[in-house]
């Protein structure tokens, strides 16, 4: 019984926290609208108290609300008190240099209303504790001091530890008994040292991510698939996309952060998923407006962060989460159709997909809540439920397709492709499988062919780089890829792993008689073995194509031509370079960072459209009951 009573007094108070939020957003917009500026007269006098007007304005706008009047009038006094203080504190920090600091007392001491402190930011951290004692009662030796998460240093100058106008301060009184001081002291020094190691932790993650995935973007898609992992863009049947090199190591970079913030979402490891989630928005926005609005994963990223946002209390960030969800709705728009129509030509049907329109909704209802706007909330929270009920699936379906060797995932996905019809769930889901397997099965084989040319190429003494660059422009045609090379030399030029350039390369002098056996003239030779650093098939091949000499735009000059009888300078000789323990240690680490990205990317390509909707429920009813509550007010 009590705790079925404390239960609904929680209840209660986040329903009145909610509602006073909504009712001072609703304020802010109708002074927005009458174009009235609290801080000034008639609404605030020459001594900054509230004038009499203040009063005739919470008469009047209770009657717009239907409110008690005296909650209006404690709502706006405290709008016009806090504009009054920011503007106060504003003029004099740039006038005089005399910050305000909101000072956060302790719970003891009531909500008193005026915890603003005025001092400059050259005071070191033990004159801001005597005059934080002086201004509100307090023993100097017993408080502490803790601002932007950190404890006060009392030997530093404020400026030095980073305290900045308007900034947030909390004070903890430490006047109790010896042994509970200590307790304090100990609990807040573990924080501390939590906080500390959860920040490293954060950084180190970041760090890991940023590694693994600039290695898995930075792959090549001509590496044997079978012992190198590697990353691509496949469109929403699962086949490669075609996407220019610069474009598509950001792409795969944005998508990489976004898998790996999604995976912490999952964990609701909120404030570690947003860190990720904002990199990701980063790197979206290098890719290309055009890229960005024929793929639907950067709207998707938007409903993630603005989830994220949710979850975290962030609503300062509301300003920002309206851009976002428009920004999703018009890339959704674009990708899918006005109506679904080319989401349902490619895929089939539109039930996957509704999932993420009823988040948006849902996103869009709190939004608009938040901002005051409480019919246009309550239209899109009732489009998010009308969706929650189409989409919500029968666990004895799911149960059903479970039997028949299915994975949870499958089910749910394919219930909702298919209108909960089971026999139909279950056909769409076999084919999909095979559909999938046969794609997989044939982009292999693209790739081992391609893998395959390249092997050719290099048998001929071209290098990777060079061999792949000339397959491009090919388009994939073995013989034509010879040709664009030799009709090309300067593409020759490009090297795997030499770093010297041509014109300090040392010529041996074994390979020029080669080259002269073969009854090409010694200069000729010489550039030309210069010029390929050594590589006497790409040097054979070139002269034969050219007449026995080398184009105009790749000759150097004789002289600097230098036979050289070390066989070290030979690009088929073996190095010096032996692995060390730090090279097996850094390629370790490089492994453990590939391995991290690959564990956070899903098999199912439409795991992001895997929303169990539980948690969505919840949020739904949560502001539905809100949204009530004010109409059952304004009755």
């Amino acid at each position: 019984m009590l705790s079925g009573v404390g239960e609904r007094e929680r209840e209660r108070g986040v329903c009145r926290m909610a509602q006073n939020k909504y009712l001072a957003a609703k304020l802010k917009n109708y002074l927005r609208e009458d174009k009235i500026q609290l801080w000034k007269p008639p609404y605030t006098k020459s001594n900054k108290e509230a004038g009499e007007e203040l009063k005739d304005l919470a008469l009047q706008y209770s009657a717009r609300l239907n409110y008690n009047d005296n909650e209006i009038e404690a709502l706006l006094e405290e709008i016009r008190s806090k504009a009054v203080e920011r503007g106060m504190g504003n003029e004099a920090y740039n006038t005089t240099g005399v910050a305000t600091l909101e000072v956060a007392l302790p719970t003891w001491m009531g909500k008193t209303r005026k915890n603003a402190l005025e001092t400059r930011l050259v005071i070191t951290g033990k004159d801001l504790r005597s005059q934080i004692a002086q201004t509100y009662g307090f023993e100097e030796n017993c408080i502490k001091i803790i601002i932007n998460k950190k404890q006060l240093d009392l030997g530093k100058t404020l400026e030095d530890q980073g305290v900045t106008h308007n900034v947030k301060v909390m004070v903890l009184e430490l006047k109790l008994t010896e042994e509970d001081t200590r307790k304090k002291v100990r609990e807040e020094e573990m924080q501390q040292e939590e906080e500390a190691v959860k920040k490293k932790e954060m950084n180190k993650r970041m760090q890991r991510t940023k590694k693994g995935l600039e290695i898995l973007a930075e792959r090549e898609d001509s590496l044997d698939p079978d012992r190198t992992p590697y990353l691509d863009i496949a469109n929403q049947t699962g086949r490669t996309i075609k996407i220019p090199p610069q474009a598509k190591k950001a792409l795969l970079l944005a998508m990489g952060y976004h898998e790996k913030g999604r995976a912490l979402l999952k964990k609701k490891e909120y404030a570690m998923a947003l860190p990720f989630l904002l990199d990701a928005d980063k790197h979206f926005c290098e890719c290309g407006s055009d890229l960005l609005t024929t793929v639907d994963n950067y709207a998707v990223l938007q409903l993630d962060i603005v989830w994220c946002y949710f979850h975290l209390g962030q609503l300062d960030c509301l300003d920002d989460a309206e851009k976002k969800l428009l920004a999703a709705h018009d890339c959704f728009r674009k990708c899918y159709g006005e109506n679904y129509e080319r989401l349902v030509t490619i895929k089939g049907s539109s039930g996957r997909e509704k999932a993420l329109f009823l988040r948006l909704y849902l996103l869009q209802g709190i939004s608009n809540y938040h901002n005051g706007r409480e019919r246009e909330a309550a239209v899109h929270l009732q489009k998010a439920h009308g969706l929650f009920q189409e989409l919500c699936i029968d666990p004895d379906k799911i149960s059903s397709l479970l039997l028949l060797g299915f994975s949870a995932q499958e089910a749910r996905l394919g219930l909702r492709a298919c209108d909960g019809n089971v026999d139909h769930a279950a056909s769409h889901i076999s084919n999909r499988r095979e559909e999938k397997a046969q794609i997989r099965r044939e982009e292999r084989a693209k790739r081992r062919k391609k893998l395959e040319d390249i092997n050719s190429l290099k048998s001929m003494g071209y290098s990777e780089r060079a061999a792949r660059e000339a397959l491009h422009n090919a388009k994939g045609d073995l013989e034509l890829a010879v040709k664009i090379m030799l009709d090309n030399p300067q593409l020759l030029l490009l090297d795997d792993d030499n770093p010297v350039p041509g014109n300090q390369f040392q010529v041996s002098q074994e390979s020029i008689d080669q080259l002269v056996y073969m009854g090409f003239n010694p200069e000729a030779a010489g550039q030309a073995l210069k010029v390929f650093k050594g590589n006497v098939q790409v040097a054979v091949q070139v002269l034969a194509r050219y007449g026995g000499s080398l184009p105009a735009h790749l000759q150097t000059p004789l002289d600097s031509i230098t036979p050289s009888d070390e066989s070290s300078s030979s690009k088929d000789s073996p190095t010096d370079s032996a692995g060390t323990s730090g090279a097996s240690t850094d390629e370790d680490m490089e492994v453990d960072a590939v391995n991290e990205i690959l564990e956070d990317i899903p098999e199912h390509e439409e795991d992001y459209l895997d929303l169990t909707l539980e948690e969505e429920e919840v949020v739904i009813n949560e502001y539905l009951s809100y949204i009530q509550h004010l109409q059952t007010q304004s009755q």
